[in-house]
């Protein structure tokens, strides 16, 4: 069991960062759907399926940095053999995704109007009570958090939620799949399985 990262293999801390962070993403769609699909508004139901996903979301956003920051430490393995065009699709697939993970976060809390009990432990700063927010974007923009939720709300919900984040999580699914059925690379097993042999 190696730590770090390896010329032919994650280690444990990036194996886990992703699979956590993929955990997380699921979390995150269960509770906003449920909260959409099953619960009623303003029930006590719909009030905790949205503290879940704001819970999710934050930790998502915690997450990403310790990624970010574990990624700067450690080398990446060696890509699989392929051509050009594949590691440069691979290379924009991987920046997309860094980019969704923070982009998310970042508009789910900024456009968020409520405080997020985080699972239901302690309170996390509503973006509108932040210096930020009532520094720089109200008093010097001059702009009601009611202005500035929307377009936030709408950039999170209908076009990241909604349509780029599937996108590019069925992208990265495909993508693996055919690595490891198609191309029978190790893909797969360098985020999986660690294999010692050379």
């Amino acid at each position: 069991m190696r730590w770090k990262n390896t010329e032919r293999n994650y280690g444990v801390i990036a194996k886990t960062l992703h699979w956590l962070t993929a955990l997380l993403f699921l979390g995150a769609y269960v509770s906003v759907y449920y909260r959409q699909w099953i619960t009623e508004a303003k029930t006590p139901e719909n009030w905790t399926a949205l503290q879940l996903h704001l819970s999710f979301g934050v930790s998502i956003g915690v997450l990403v940095l310790l990624r970010i920051i574990w990624r700067w430490m450690n080398r990446q393995p060696d890509e699989e053999p392929g051509t050009a065009l594949e590691h440069k699709a691979a290379r924009f697939g991987h920046y997309a995704l860094y980019a969704v993970m923070i982009i998310m976060p970042l508009t789910g809390y900024m456009g968020t109007g409520v405080a997020t009990e985080f699972f239901f432990l302690f309170d996390a700063v509503k973006f509108s009570d932040t210096w930020m927010f009532t520094g720089l974007i109200e008093q010097g923009l001059g702009i009601s958090f009611e202005a500035f939720e929307a377009p936030i709300d709408f950039i999170h919900k209908e076009i990241m939620g909604a349509w780029v984040v599937w996108l590019l999580i069925l992208g990265h699914i495909g993508a693996a799949l055919y690595h490891h059925f198609v191309k029978k690379d190790r893909t797969i097993k360098k985020m999986t399985v660690e294999r010692t042999e050379n």
